[in-house]
């Protein structure tokens, strides 16, 4: 006889997203059918995040407004408007340290589809440029946007964190109490284990050449997101250079933290925060996390580590 349903833990489904893959762990029950049209609603929603934010796809949402003349009023999908509504707050929050409108920056240096191009580097660098807000005007009960000056946003720091939330929010649509949702690291807890207990978090040690955890946190109901130069990076004369790039020199940051990760209620703007407080550094970011009660990891590979709100430790974290 055929099993009706998936004993709890054993439940882990997967698929393609943003170049890497999407998981979401499940402890509860569920019927093969269930399960099968779970899968297709987690890779549907998934798959709209990248249409709409893809910096890779020229004909995706966030690409198509790229192009558009500065002054007209763009129609945009509800998804692509929260993620950029939610990055101009950050934004602000940050003065600047994070930043959208450095696309072209982020494509010249080859952290897009394109490979590395200095006559690209040196013109993203001289190019005048308006941050992303005031230069962005969003009505979001409208639906629309309006350019005031060039952009080339690019939303890499925010929309996979921003993609994990969905993952979260279409597994509760359907009912379920308890998953552990992640993308490329970034990952989200609809409550706790079928148990009651938390769900438990690795988080890597920055060394690209040997895997293993630093730190392992506690998660219930909550979201946790690292920006680091390990996992996505260019090698320039022995110099590691990270992916996330410094909006005041249009290049990738320097004397960062090796990998910054915060805990947060939503894994978009765990994501976005994790980003700003990169840029900014370890002593910047140190204090900038202490003034807005951020929750967060920097850790350094000169050993100069620091421990913000619930990261009190380096066993366990519980929020």
């Amino acid at each position: 006889m055929p099993k009706t349903a998936i004993e709890p833990s054993a439940i882990r489904l997967h698929g393609l997203t943003m170049g890497t893959q999407w998981s979401v762990q499940l402890d509860a029950p569920l019927s093969a059918q269930a399960c099968t049209a779970l899968q297709a609603d987690l890779q549907s929603a998934v798959d709209e995040v990248d249409e709409q934010m893809s910096t890779w796809n020229p004909t995706s949402a966030l690409m198509r407004f790229n192009a558009v003349p500065v002054g007209d009023w763009v129609e945009l999908p509800h998804h692509l408007l929260r993620v950029l509504q939610a990055g101009l707050s950050v934004s602000a929050l940050s003065e600047g340290a994070f930043e959208m409108n450095i696309g072209d920056a982020v494509r010249a240096w080859g952290f897009c589809s394109d490979p590395i191009n200095l006559a690209a580097i040196k013109s993203a660098s001289a190019a005048p440029r308006v941050p992303a807000t005031q230069a962005l005007l969003l009505d979001v009960s409208a639906g629309r946007a309006r350019k005031l000056a060039p952009l080339a946003l690019d939303l890499s720091g925010i929309a996979k964190g921003y993609g994990v939330d969905r993952l979260a929010e279409t597994a509760i649509a359907h009912g379920i109490a308890h998953a552990l949702c992640s993308i490329d690291g970034e990952v989200r807890a609809v409550g706790t284990r079928a148990t009651g207990a938390p769900w438990t978090v690795g988080i890597d040690a920055p060394d690209s050449d040997i895997r293993g955890s630093h730190s392992v946190i506690a998660l219930e109901n909550a979201a946790v997101a690292t920006s680091g130069d390990y996992r996505h990076f260019l090698t320039i004369r022995k110099t590691r250079l990270s992916h996330t790039m410094d909006p005041a020199t249009r290049a990738p940051v320097v004397d960062a933290p090796a990998s910054v990760t915060v805990l947060g209620p939503s894994c978009m703007m765990a994501d976005a925060m994790a980003t700003a407080i990169m840029v900014r550094g370890i002593h910047r970011g140190t204090s900038f996390a202490q003034k807005h009660g951020i929750s967060a990891l920097l850790l350094s590979r000169s050993g100069e580590n620091r421990r913000i709100g619930l990261f009190r430790g380096p066993e366990q974290v519980s929020n």
